[in-house]
Parts: C-alpha cells; structure tokens; sequence
C-alpha cells in the first residue's frame, strides 16, 4: 500500500507499559534502574526484549558478543539491510530511559510500520547493542566497537573487571558462543543506521522543541591509573614520609579539571567517575588508587591537548610524591561525523508530521559513534527533562517519546524504499 508519514501513529500506551516493565528488571529497587553487562537484570532484560521481538514477528540472531539482531526481512532482502536500535545495560543509579528509548521506541515504530501496512522493500533490522555503558570493563559501546572493526578481538579478549573475570569468563555466563572474531560487519554491510536517544541535555526543552537530529557525535577518550604508594599507621607514619597514594589521585582529579577548563574550548569537559583506595580504612594511609577518566570533546586537538596535559601533571604529581603510576589510555577516538543525505531526510520528514526540530551535536556518545564506521549513520533526539540522565529522575515524557518514534518510523520506511 502507499506510505504516508501522518499515517504512523505509534501504539503509546502499550510503549509505556514496556518502558515500565523493563524499569523493574534491574539490580537495585525503584526508581533506581542498574543493569551491568551480563548480569542476573541484564540477562533477564534481554529475554524481555527478545520475547518482544519474537510477538512481533521478527526473526532473532545474536552474535558472540551478546548483539542482538531482530530482523523484518523485506522484498528484496539481498540489498543491504536498514538498522536502528541502542542499548538497554544500565549504569548503577541510572533512570529507565537512557538507551531504552532507543531499543523498545525502535521496536514500536517497526510494529507501527506494519500495523500500517508498510511492506519494506529493504530489510529493516532492530540492533540491541551489548555494554554501551563502560561498567563492566571501562571501556563503552563494547558491541558496536566490535561491529564497527574499531575494537579489535585480540584485545577484547584481554578486558578483565576489577576482579579479574575476562569477557570471554562474561560472555560464557551470558550464554555468547563463538569467536570474537566473527563480529565486525563488513563496510556497507547496512545501507544506513539511525539510533533515537534521549537528549541527555537540555538544548530541546529549553528551545521548546520537539526533535533534534544530530549532524556530530563529540569525541571520547578514557584514562586508567592505578597508583602504588607506601601504606602503613595513619599515627605512626609523619607526614614529611608519607608517600599517598590517596593524595596523589586526589591532587591528579584536580589536575583533570584544570586541564580540561583551560583548553579555550567550551565543550571540553573531564570527570575522575572512578576512584577507589585502598586498604580503605580510615587509620591507614592509602597504598594504592585507582582512576578512570573521562575526557570528551567535539575537536579532537583541544580534546587531546587536555589528555596530554593529564598525563604530564600526572606523572609530575606522582613522582613529587613518590608515587608509582601506571596510566593506560583505553580509548581514544575520533569524532563521527553524520550523514548529510540522513540529515536532510529526517529534517524533511519532521516539517512534514509538523515536529520542531533542529541540528546538533551530541556531547555524549552512543553506539552510532562506531556504527559510523560501517555505513551512513545519524540520531534523532527527544527532549530529556532538566537534561538528567544517568540518574534515576531522568524523563521524557509519552508524547515526547511518540514524536520520537514517529520521525524514527517514517525515517525507516522512506529510507528502507529508497
């Protein structure tokens, strides 16, 4: 039959019902939301999912890693397919939409399309992406960088926790079989990929505006120390020998703020989010400190000036106070740049259903970062309230999350066609 985008009116009420049953599969209580890769919730999360996808008639596969392929053959299924999707791993302490939105508004705009009548010429195919979030191993968007050939097998296969336990040891638990070396998709194995996010901002509420289509994905870079100083009696140890590995973290966390504020560049920004001493008692000098940090920019020379200059203070730091540092850079990567034609076609079909929008960088990454490596890709986003994320009051409301998944529709089925 003939598609017309102000056909595609999304089942909410049934979207919303999802959200919320996935929001109470997680490790902590409500309204708090914890899913770590290949835990207990995150197994379980998972299995809801891929039963959703199943009711809907979509064909399931999932890769050695724990991506999930939830695929809607089309007419002509040997042309290269039309992906959407994110992630539903959750972060301790996040709220129920971050990623989500991206998984279960992705498969209510397939179900809208079919409900439609829509029959898509190119397979359109639903990605739930395994560990967007860097919990488990520090490292984000575990899935994609596989699939996107940015993360090699070698060294994936060398990601260890904080207790030793590697992917291979994670994977086995989630039940993932296979080589690591079967994930990476060829280029141009998709015909393009479009993720809807919540904002995790505040640019689309404070503008009072419906939809943002992101034309930059800003650049993220993480750092890992661990540093080794000389315990011993918080009394019997003066302070002139002291050799703190506590205070040396502490002096380094203060050394990323002042590196990242003095790059000229607004949109530079750096957070110490892990920091762990030991032994951890409080009449005993720290012996050892572990960091991880984050680094993001939207130009990669201010970003890495700000890297360099953490890494300097921080050996300077270190050796002043007889300290030894080991810093391993986990990632650094470029910035992805969107698809113009992507773009432009989503900004046609937002005036068309009579949605606000505008451009914008996203401050934040997202699988679609490395899914860029592989075909044309862009996001479209919805407002996020006060822009929280990461914490469990962060919200979008249903006739937002609608307008989403409306754009999200139209986008696959004009593109699907094309």
């Amino acid at each position: 039959m003939n598609y017309w985008p102000n056909t595609l009116w999304p089942n909410s009420p049934r979207l919303q019902h999802e959200l919320n049953a996935l929001a109470l599969i997680s490790e902590s209580p409500p309204p708090v939301v914890t899913r770590v890769l290949f835990s207990e919730a995150d197994l379980r999360g998972r299995a809801f999912v891929n039963n959703l996808c199943r009711e809907a008639g979509l064909a399931l596969r999932e890769d050695a890693v724990g991506n999930i392929f939830a695929r809607w053959t089309g007419s002509a299924p040997e042309l290269p397919a039309v992906a959407t999707g994110s992630h539903i791993d959750a972060i301790p302490n996040a709220g129920k939409f971050d990623g989500v939105v991206g998984v279960l508004g992705a498969l209510e705009a397939l179900r809208t399309l079919r409900a439609a009548g829509f029959q898509p010429r190119r397979s359109l195919e639903l990605v739930i992406f395994t560990a967007e979030e860097p919990t488990r191993f520090g490292l984000g968007c575990l899935g994609s960088r596989l699939l996107g050939g940015v993360l090699t097998p070698e060294r994936a296969a060398r990601l260890a926790d904080r207790d030793g336990q590697t992917l291979d040891d994670w994977r086995a638990r989630g039940g993932c079989t296979g080589p690591l070396a079967a994930v990476p998709l060829p280029q141009q194995h998709y015909a393009a990929f479009v993720e809807l996010h919540i904002e995790q901002g505040p640019v689309l509420e404070q503008e009072n505006l419906a939809i943002g289509i992101v034309e930059k994905i800003a650049a993220p870079s993480t750092l890992r120390l661990q540093l080794t100083g000389v315990g011993g009696h918080a009394g019997a140890v003066l302070m002139p020998g002291r050799h703190d590995a506590g205070l040396a973290g502490a002096e380094i966390a203060l050394a990323v703020e002042s590196a990242v504020t003095s790059t000229g560049s607004p949109d530079t920004v750096g957070t110490t989010g892990v920091f762990r001493i030991e032994p951890g008692a409080v009449n005993s000098v720290p012996c050892r400190a572990w960091l991880e940090i984050d680094v993001r920019d939207t130009q990669t020379a201010t970003r890495d000036a700000a890297l360099a200059q953490i890494e300097s203070a921080a050996a300077a730091i270190c050796a002043r106070r007889g300290v030894q540092l080991e810093l391993e850079r986990l990632n650094v990567d470029p910035p992805a740049i969107c698809d113009a034609r992507l773009v432009q076609t989503i900004a046609g079909l937002c005036h068309t259903l009579g949605l606000s929008h505008r451009t914008m960088i996203s401050r934040a990454y997202h699988d679609s970062l490395f899914m860029a490596q592989v075909c044309p890709t862009t996001m479209i986003f919805i407002p996020s309230y006060q822009g929280y994320s990461h914490r469990p009051d962060e919200y979008s409301s249903p006739e937002q999350i609608e307008a989403g998944v409306r754009v999200l529709a139209a986008t696959l089925a004009t593109i699907s066609n094309a």
